[in-house]
């Protein structure tokens, strides 16, 4: 659910607040939801916002109307290609990593809304300080509180196949998305998780 919100709404063009706003609900959402939900699985108020955020998040409503290029999918599904991983999982390790590759001056600025929406990061912090906030945070979330693994070096994967993986992910050129990945970038991605 993170994975398909945050491909749409880590993007450096102008969007609809609304939507936006509309995303960042969702996003508490699930910060809110999927702990209770793993500790007390028959709590039908957790599954219930989990199950209404899981269908705005991939339904197409939070696009509003345009294509968006993914990076993340792309190369978690090379992972789940040559390795025995779920998605979600491949997604969680790859994407605070991610992140933090995708960092700079000029993606800061919806780090920082991440940060200070989603996760109510004090927004007189310096920027950069917000973002990686933002990013420990939900890496805290991901790999602490859901209990998921960190790293793929946990699942026995090395660096083996990153190479061909990130060939295939660019499919021969630029994987598009929050900023355009070579080759190189997403074998770097790929290092940044063992």
């Amino acid at each position: 659910m993170l994975s398909h919100i945050f491909e749409v709404y880590f993007n450096v063009n102008t969007d609809l607040y609304m939507l936006d706003c509309f995303m960042e609900g969702l996003m508490k959402t699930i910060v809110k939801f999927a702990p209770v939900a793993m500790k007390e699985p028959e709590n039908y108020e957790a599954r219930a916002n989990l199950m209404w955020t899981s269908s705005w998040a991939i339904n197409g409503f939070i696009d509003g109307g345009k294509r968006q290029a993914w990076s993340c999918h792309p190369m978690e599904h090379q992972l789940s290609a040559v390795y025995d991983i779920t998605h979600g999982l491949g997604l969680a390790i790859l994407t605070p990593r991610w992140m933090e590759y995708c960092l700079n001056e000029n993606t800061v600025g919806k780090f920082v809304q991440f940060g200070v929406n989603v996760f109510g990061i004090d927004a007189s912090l310096p920027p950069m300080d917000i973002a990686h906030k933002a990013i420990d945070m939900l890496s805290e979330f991901l790999f602490k509180t859901l209990g998921l693994k960190s790293t793929l070096t946990d699942l026995g994967i090395d660096q083996t196949h990153f190479e061909e993986m990130a060939r295939k992910a660019v499919n021969g050129g630029t994987l598009p998305g929050f900023i355009p990945l070579q080759q190189k970038d997403v074998e770097n991605i790929y290092k940044m998780c063992l």
